[in-house]
């Protein structure tokens, strides 16, 4: 029996999700949450052989669960499920430890083959994915460009993101300046879109 633990802050899909793994003789979900701050918590009391975690979630997101999960669990493998199937979470998912990633509009079967294989030690990718990943290159950011482009979302002056960072205002509008930069966009609203396009945030 395949022991699955499911992560994903929509408690619709994770309840469909639920309900069509279970419907498979091997496999048998032990633990859903709701946010990636549960996920490793989840874990540890449960003993999943197989955790399936959404991205975008409330508090950590999916791609630092997995890290933080590939610490406290080694054992337990990660398939990321993502409704956005972007290079730059590929990449990240795949340095966080996880050995599957799949969007969410893949066919049921695919899903319950993906955790089947994953389970046996395989890495499943979406080819089409993983070709557009080579293609795209790393993320060009560095983790404090990330950082300071993250907080930047939800809006704020150049002091708020310093106080919230703790660094000088000086400092983050170099960070600021050189994300736009590389991102090739013309303000920090539009270096923040096209991060997150990229799957870079």
């Amino acid at each position: 029996m395949i022991r699955v633990l499911l992560a994903d802050d929509q408690a619709l899909v994770r309840g469909a999700l639920a309900a069509m793994l279970g419907l498979e003789a091997d496999i048998e979900v032990v633990a859903q949450v709701g946010s990636g701050d549960e996920v490793v918590e989840a874990a540890r009391r449960v003993r999943p052989d197989v955790a399936l975690l959404d991205v975008q979630m409330p508090g950590k997101d999916g791609l630092t669960a997995a890290a933080d999960l590939k610490v406290a669990l080694p054992g337990c493998r990660v398939i990321v499920c993502t409704t956005f199937g972007r290079p730059g979470y590929l990449s990240r998912a795949m340095a966080a430890g996880a050995l599957g990633f799949v969007v969410k509009d893949a066919p049921p079967e695919q899903l319950v083959d993906a955790v089947r294989r994953v389970h046996a030690g395989l890495r499943v990718v979406d080819p089409v994915l993983a070709a557009e990943s080579l293609a795209s290159g790393a993320s060009p950011l560095t983790d404090r460009e990330r950082e300071v482009l993250l907080r930047a979302r939800d809006g704020g002056t150049v002091s708020d993101l310093a106080k919230a960072l703790h660094l000088s205002d000086g400092t983050v509008r170099n960070h600021l300046s050189s994300a736009i930069g590389k991102t090739g966009s013309r303000t920090r609203a539009e270096a923040v879109r096209l991060a997150e396009e990229h799957g870079w945030l």
